[in-house]
């Protein structure tokens, strides 16, 4: 059989653009896929994806014209079942033949082979490959199905009356295996050769497509279109460097890969211009001029060396005319009106203190059940108060902060580009004479936004943002709207490891479960359930675990210090690390799956035993560990003063000896009631001195 490359392209309109590079890498993965699995395909094979604003293509190489052919062994029947006594066919088995156009000449041929417990009878055969035009029709209908589609659209075709759905309406179908059209179908369309390419620079139109191996040459020459998504990108990104280098001065288009990828996906052929706005426009804040240009234009705009904005900005056009002064003049003409919005929003927002917008903030639903942003505001300022006193931070700032925090809410600015909150707080709060300390709240509360995101730095804006996220996770909570699944609408992941996040990574000396005994308590008894401190905690706890794991910690050790449910999460980390330590001692192993035991005995006991009576104390492996528990007490109790988590682990390690001693020259379940309180108390003392940074009974796999 012969191996030829291999090459599909399905034509379409427009796609939607922020889908678009998933699309084209799910076409082509799940193209590749479908082929490998039926044997059209080598261990060689490679796969090329293509994507553009108007079609989804995949070259893969070395595609065979038939998969080979496969041995096959089919189970017919257990041999008591298909034979009888004398080793005749029963009529069961003749029966299951005939249904596989078989007769009885084949019996003597079937093989006997054990299957689980008893004997089966198999029958040898072979299953032909599949031809590529039956295996890449499968592979192509399988690919569609799976595709992940934001959005399917309905539409018909030319006869008026078949309706098709997908992403978008598609006209041509481009399938290659060499040379050779390969006759598929999809979408009412029938494979062919034919494609267009770009809508108004192509050379030619159609455009065809004389090899799988050409067809990239032919997309960039003929067709004016760059195929590939990733060269497409790259291109663009070498054009905006250089024509911010042509300015010159140090300036530096905007770096945003979102922003790249939606650009790379609403351009075929890209073309980077120069153009520039009305230097008045600077006097607005440069964040809502930014997002103007990116979210509504899709502009790169060019910021100077130290990162202020200048009245220049890279458009990507998907035309290279001779004279681009038109395209460069009317997209200037476009972003004026933008700008002016901003800036006119920006005036208007100015004119009206924040202060002044708080008691709207009663007329803004926060909950139905939890009332208005304006009693958020106010549980969040006593909360935020709370929080900043334990820090030692200035109590009326923070509360001056949290009252303010969600006043920009009210602001048109917000209004029109919601993702400013925070941040247009902070100009407008600035503008009004505040602190700047509050100013700086306002705008960092709302950190970290998402995973990786930085951190507030000052503890008056670290004490609001995490009253916010305490607040909501407290209240939603309380109402019963939990997480279920991969569902969650509050984001009550996120702003629980927010707070585990503050805590750690600032190290702030806070007890977790008394913040949200804090975060409880600004809510009325009616307003949400009584449990709901210890549910939001342990709900962290499961966050916690994640989120360790993530950062590549081991399973073991993270159960080791979680499973304690610590409350003061800035110690976690000290505590994790002593367990990596302890980990490595050799003693670690069998210190474990003793402690582990220890554990158990107390557990089935349903005791945890009395004080320990020296006099009680009767052979010399009890007295010995006794000794050696009340002599490293001390040492560990220091330690652990001084949080110095690993120092106290790492004097475990002498206890091996005299544990291993006790567990072998000890019965502890002694017959006698005292004695066998006795040594159920000395394990008791043993087991809190083993676990006093962590459990680390976890440490054992037996």
């Amino acid at each position: 059989m012969s191996t030829q490359n291999l090459l599909l392209e399905l034509f379409v309109e427009e796609l939607p653009p922020k889908a678009l590079k998933k699309l084209g890498e799910a076409f082509s993965h799940l193209l590749t896929e479908s082929l490998k699995a039926q044997g059209l395909t080598s261990a060689a094979s490679v796969v090329t994806s293509y994507a553009t604003p108007r079609r989804l293509a995949a070259h893969l190489t070395q595609v065979a014209s038939r998969a080979a052919d496969k041995p096959l062994l089919h189970k017919l029947m257990p041999v008591s079942v298909a034979l009888n006594a004398e080793g005749q066919a029963t009529p069961a088995l003749l029966k299951r033949l005939s249904a596989m156009g078989l007769d009885e000449s084949v019996v003597a041929q079937l093989k006997r082979a054990p299957d689980g417990k008893a004997e089966a009878l198999f029958f040898d055969t072979v299953a032909p490959g599949v031809e590529l035009t039956a295996g890449l029709q499968k592979a192509l209908d399988e690919t569609l199905s799976k595709l992940p589609i934001p959005k399917v659209m309905t539409y018909q075709l030319a006869d008026g009356w078949t309706s098709v759905n997908f992403v978008r309406p598609a006209h041509a179908l481009v399938a290659l295996h060499g040379a050779e059209v390969v006759p598929i179908t999809a979408l009412g369309l029938r494979a062919g050769r034919e494609t267009q390419g770009h809508r108004f620079e192509a050379r030619k139109h159609p455009l065809l497509i004389e090899t799988a191996d050409s067809y990239a040459a032919q997309m960039q020459t003929e067709g004016a279109v760059i195929a590939g998504f990733a060269e497409r990108r790259a291109d663009i990104e070498r054009q905006l460097q250089a024509a911010a280098a042509k300015v010159g001065g140090g300036v530096q288009p905007l770096h945003d890969d979102a922003l790249l990828d939606e650009v790379t996906a609403l351009v075929e052929r890209p073309n980077v211009l120069l153009c520039q706005f009305e230097a008045e426009f600077l006097q607005v804040p440069q964040e809502c001029l930014i997002l103007t240009m990116k979210a509504n234009q899709k502009y790169f705009p060019l910021l100077a060396s130290d990162g202020r904005l200048t009245n220049q900005f890279l458009l990507v056009s998907n035309i290279s005319p001779d004279d681009p002064a038109k395209v460069i003049g009317g997209n200037e003409r476009v972003v004026r009106p933008r700008l002016a919005d901003a800036k006119f929003f920006f005036d208007q927002d100015r004119k009206k203190p924040l202060a002044a917008r708080v008691e709207l903030l009663d007329k803004v639903v926060y909950h139905n059940k939890l009332g208005s942003q304006g009693a958020r505001v106010k549980r969040l300022s006593k909360l935020a108060a709370a929080i900043a006193h334990e820090l030692g931070a200035d109590v009326e700032l923070a509360a001056r902060a949290a009252m303010l925090a969600k006043a920009d809410l009210i602001t048109d600015m917000v209004g029109e580009f919601p993702e400013l909150q925070g941040i247009m707080g902070r100009y407008y709060a600035l503008h009004d004479g505040e602190d700047a300390r509050v100013a700086d709240a306002i705008r960092d509360h709302y950190q970290p936004r998402f995973a990786g995101d930085s951190l507030p730095l000052d503890n008056i804006a670290l004490a609001v943002a995490m009253a916010e996220r305490l607040d909501s996770l407290v209240g939603i909570f309380g109402i019963g709207l939990t997480p279920t699944g991969d569902k969650d609408p509050f984001a009550l992941r996120r702003a629980a490891l927010g707070v585990l996040r503050m805590l750690m990574e600032r190290a702030l000396p806070l007890d977790l479960m008394q913040l949200l005994e804090l975060a409880r308590a600004q809510f009325s008894d009616d307003q949400i359930s009584t449990s709901v401190a210890l549910d939001v905690f342990q709900f962290m706890q499961d966050r916690l675990r994640v989120s360790l794991k993530d950062q590549g910690a081991a399973v073991d050790q993270v159960e080791a210090v979680v499973s304690q449910s610590p409350t003061r999460i800035d110690q976690v980390p000290a505590r994790l690390a002593a367990v990596a330590e302890f980990g490595r001692l050799p003693e670690a192993e069998a210190l474990a799956a003793a402690n582990k035991r220890i554990q158990n005995i107390l557990r089935k006991a349903e005791s945890s035993g009395a004080a320990v009576d020296v006099v009680l104390l009767q052979e010399d492996a009890e007295r010995e560990l006794f000794a050696t528990v009340i002599a490293l007490r001390p040492g560990v109790e220091t330690a652990l003063a001084n949080l110095d988590y690993t120092g106290a682990l790492m004097q475990l390690s002498s206890l091996r000896a005299p544990v291993d001693r006790f567990f072998d020259e000890v019965m502890v379940m002694a017959e006698e009631p005292l004695v066998r309180a006795n040594r159920l108390g000395l394990l008791a003392s043993l087991g809190g001195l083993m676990n006093s940074v962590a459990d680390i009974s976890q440490l054992s796999g037996k």
